[in-house]
């Protein structure tokens, strides 16, 4: 992976006299379980058949096709394509769905998925995501993000999150940059999808940079920081 450089903090063993990492805890997270995560725009819920009409309505139509351009699964044409894909997703339990609801029309309009999961290394990464038109750039995408970090942080005691896609993706390369995550590197010719090559371009949130985050995306979200027909009034800055 090309990355930029960077120090991170170390110790001189004694014996040797050679740098190594600092000490952390030994103790695993949390494996986690789909629940219920409540926001003030969006519901996070563990993923089940009663989304699926729904989400076939919120992945699908004018403009969807892009959005599949860079993910390994193909554009459903129908419902049936929404269950097949639904009960294959969790990858014999190594994955966990959840759906998004928004809560004016209490209907799912994306998805997101916890995946990497590597509990005994506290590190975990949220990928497959599926935002409908009526999800994208919304306060309730950002909020679902939150809630999600906000359940992976305090919740579960990850120490990393990790965000993955296409390097050439740059609609998914803004919006990690937007939640929060910072840009690692590139694994060069990484994957094979689709009979092409892919670099993957990686970022991350580790649990020291969490509770600045979160109070940055608090005070986004505040109420008061939306006109009456829901803009924004200030502009959400998570990073200096």
């Amino acid at each position: 992976m090309t990355t930029q450089e960077s120090t991170p903090p170390f110790e001189i063993d004694r014996e040797t006299g050679l740098p190594i990492g600092p000490l952390v805890s030994a103790s695993p997270a949390t494996f986690p379980v789909a629940r219920l995560l409540q926001g003030e725009h969006v519901h996070v819920v563990p993923l089940t058949a009663e989304h699926d009409e729904d989400l076939l309505e919120a992945c699908t139509g004018e403009g969807a096709m892009a959005s599949y351009r860079y993910l390994f699964d193909n554009m459903p044409e129908g419902l049936e394509d929404i269950v097949r894909w639904r009960e294959s997703s969790d990858f014999d339990g190594t994955r966990v769905g959840f759906a998004i609801l928004d809560n004016h029309s209490k209907r799912a309009v994306g998805t997101l998925f916890l995946m990497r999961i590597r509990a005994e290394m506290r590190s975990i990464e949220v990928g497959n995501i599926r935002f409908g038109p009526a999800l994208k750039r919304t306060a309730g995408a950002t909020e679902a993000m939150v809630l999600l970090m906000r359940h992976i942080f305090d919740d579960l005691n990850y120490r990393r999150f990790e965000w993955k896609c296409d390097a050439l993706n740059a609609p998914s390369r803004k919006a990690a940059v937007r939640f929060g995550f910072q840009y690692e590197g590139i694994s060069r010719r990484d994957l094979i999808l689709n009979g092409r090559t892919r670099d993957t371009a990686w970022y991350s949130i580790l649990d020291e940079e969490w509770p600045a985050l979160g109070t940055a995306f608090e005070t986004w979200l505040h109420p008061s920081n939306f006109d009456a027909a829901g803009q924004q009034r200030s502009a959400l800055a998570v990073r200096a």
